[in-house]
This record gives C-alpha cells, structure tokens and sequence, in this order.
C-alpha cells in the first residue's frame, strides 16, 4: 500500500473512533465522515496506479450503510409480480437490501438502457421494463439496492465481439460444456464495458455493486494453451485483482460500494491460479467480500464433516474461521464479510448425502456466522422462493 495513504488512512482511523458525546450526536459526525471519505477517494482517483501488489488505502464510499441482509433477486422477478411478496417480506422481517441483476449470466442487460456504448457491445433483454420504477418501489420500501453484474461469463459480449473473447484454433468461440462462453479478463475494453454497466446501475440508484464471476473459466489451466487470447506479462491472479482495484477506482467516487462474488473455498486453499481468483487480492480491493459458503458446495471431509450439506452450522462455522484466518493479516484493507448462503434444497446430492433445507437449516447457518462475528449475510435461491417464518436476527 502507498505509505501516505497508509499513514493517513491510520491517522483518520484514530480520529473517528473519538465517539460523539450524547449532546453531540452522531448525524453531524457521520457527516464529516462522509465528507472527509469522499474528498480522499476523489484525490485517490487521479493518484493510484493500478497495480494488484500495491492496494490503495481503503476509504468506505458509504460509511452510513446499514448491516446488509439480503436476498438475491432475478431480473424477472424484479420485473414481474413475485416483487410484490419479495417486497412484503423485506417489510416483515430484518431483512433489508436486494441483489438484483442488472447484467445475468448470459449477458444480458436486464433493462432497456439508452446508452449507445452499452447498446453496441451488449444486448438489452429487458425483463426490467420500467428501471425508474422499480428503484422507486425499492426506496419506498427502504430496501438497500445492490446490483448485480456478471463480469467476464458473458456469452452476448463473446459472440458479438469474438476478438475479446477465447477462441479455439478454427476461430470459433470457445464455449464451456454447458454452452457459456466467458470473455477475456486481460482486455481493457472488457473491463470498461462492466464498468460502464456499474456506472449507469449507479446512476439508476443503486448503492453497491457486487461484480460476480471475476474469473477465468473453471480448469483454464488445462486449456489456455490451446486457445487464442489476448494476454500481457501478467499472471492470471494479478489481472483479476487488478480489475477489481481499478473499478473500485472508478465506482468509489460515485459514492458507491464494490463487492465480489468469489468460491467460498478460496477462504480455504491457497490461490486458485487457473481461474485467477486470488482470496485475499480481491478482498484488499473491495469494500465487501462475499464468498459463497453453500454446504451443498463443500465435498466429503470438509471441516471434519462427512456430508456437509446435512450439517450447515459446521460447515459455516469453519468457512467464516478460514476467511477471518486469511483476511485478519490485511488490517485496515479487510473488507466487510458478507457470505452467500444457502435457501435451497440440494437434492442432486443424491439420496444419503443432503437433506431438505427449511427455517432450521438457514437459522443454523445465520447462528454459526453470528458465532464468528459475521453480521452481514445474502440468501440464495435460484427461484427466488425464500423459507417463511425465519428469524433473521
């Protein structure tokens, strides 16, 4: 880190945590937090050199915010009449933000957009209709807005511009077994494309945005010799790091927050260097880290357990022990932790090896977090079907 700002980041740490007198109260204060926040990010704008061995200092864009509680959202249900009962259950319960797809798994911008840079390099599919709209309904009903942009899997970028993406040896565009392709995380052009998707969702309202696939494909390792691709000097790791340090860069500014979707295994093991993903370089760069902690995504043995799905309190119990083990040594860099957890039933599992996932398996998941001082938590369901009667607390 640059040791002005590291001196400064101390230097302003110490000073705000001076606590408000009862006379004074905190508005006044969290005011000149903010303040002081927003002219240094302003001024790290121009200065910081994006480098994935050198973080900037971390300035939070949006100190207010509340501990988040969330769940996931598709762009069809945000569009359709399913917001109606997502909304009443916001208004029920201490949950209280939505992730919500701006950019899917596809590629897809999920709203009509009227940007002409975004028009010519992606495709609208607009299950959003009315964006204005339902920004409106979210404040009406005070639910903190986080948008979700799927960065470098995007079949529609890939097959209408197949030279930022990977090609096979005929010039063809590769494609996974599932039939996704994924583009190139060493173009510059890709990083601004995601980036000027973010900077509109943040124009639209959205408080943070949370970047998913940041990474290469899973077992590039095995075939990166045998593609054509554009790629610099740099490792894999250091290019995924240093995209996420440079839209943050760019987002902060805007007031607000950058967060990262990343395997909840990478909390575990050391860097995983095909798909670039590097647990502790992106966590330096964010202000949240979000690592997917599904106990249907852990194999046999993990944290002493022999069928982890039928044991969620174990398993994220050691998964939150393993993220503060390796992200406790980056001190003022470490980001809030914010888990993806699991509101599904895992039956591919095979008979034997899951059970049905209801009230009690999600309130052992939020105690085992609430046990390792984890606060903030994201609910996922594919479906977007969420277990009544929780205590969310």
């Amino acid at each position: 880190m640059n040791m002005f700002w590291a001196l400064l980041a101390m230097a302003w740490g110490t000073f705000s945590g001076t606590p408000a007198t009862a006379d004074q109260g905190n508005q006044p204060f969290q005011s000149l937090t903010n303040s002081f926040n927003t002219a240094i990010i302003q001024s790290q704008k121009d200065q910081v050199v994006i480098d994935a061995d050198n973080p900037p200092a971390k300035f939070d864009p949006q100190p207010d915010a509340p501990v988040v509680k969330g769940i996931y959202v598709t762009a069809y249900s945000a569009g359709g009449s399913r917001m109606t009962s997502l909304l009443d259950l916001m208004d029920n319960t201490e949950l209280n933000s939505m992730v919500i797809d701006i950019k899917d798994d596809l590629g897809y911008i999920t709203y009509p957009t009227e940007n002409k840079t975004l028009q010519e390099m992606g495709k609208s599919q607009p299950f959003i209709r009315d964006i204005d709209a339902l920004m409106k309904r979210l404040q009406k009903h005070d639910v903190y807005p986080i948008a979700r942009v799927v960065v470098f899997k995007d079949t529609i970028l890939a097959k209408k511009n197949p030279e930022l993406s990977f090609r096979n040896k005929d010039g063809s565009v590769w494609t996974n077994g599932k039939g996704d392709s994924f583009v190139n995380p060493y173009s510059k052009e890709v990083w601004d494309y995601n980036i000027e998707i973010a900077k509109e969702a943040a124009k639209l309202g959205f408080k943070e945005i949370q970047f998913d696939y940041v990474r290469f494909p899973e077992g590039f390792e095995t075939r990166a010799d045998a593609l054509k691709y554009t790629k610099s000097e740099k490792s894999r790791v250091d290019i995924v790091a240093e995209f996420v340090q440079y839209a943050r860069k760019e987002l902060a500014p805007l007031g607000v927050r950058v967060s990262v979707d990343i395997f909840g295994y990478a909390a575990s093991v050391p860097a995983a260097e095909g798909i670039g993903q590097d647990f502790v370089k992106i966590s330096e760069n964010v202000d949240v880290i979000s690592p997917m902690v599904y106990p249907s995504h852990y194999s046999t043995g993990w944290y002493g357990v022999k069928d982890p799905d039928k044991d969620p309190y174990t398993t994220i119990k050691g998964s939150m022990k393993d993220t503060h083990k390796k992200l406790d040594p980056t001190k003022e860099l470490k980001p809030v932790i914010r888990p993806w957890i699991q509101d599904f039933t895992a039956s591919w599992l095979g008979s034997g090896h899951y059970i049905k996932y209801g009230k009690k398996q999600v309130e052992d998941q939020i105690r085992a977090m609430k046990d390792m001082d984890v606060d903030e938590y994201l609910l996922w369901n594919a479906s977007n079907r969420y277990t009544p009667d929780v205590n969310y607390k």
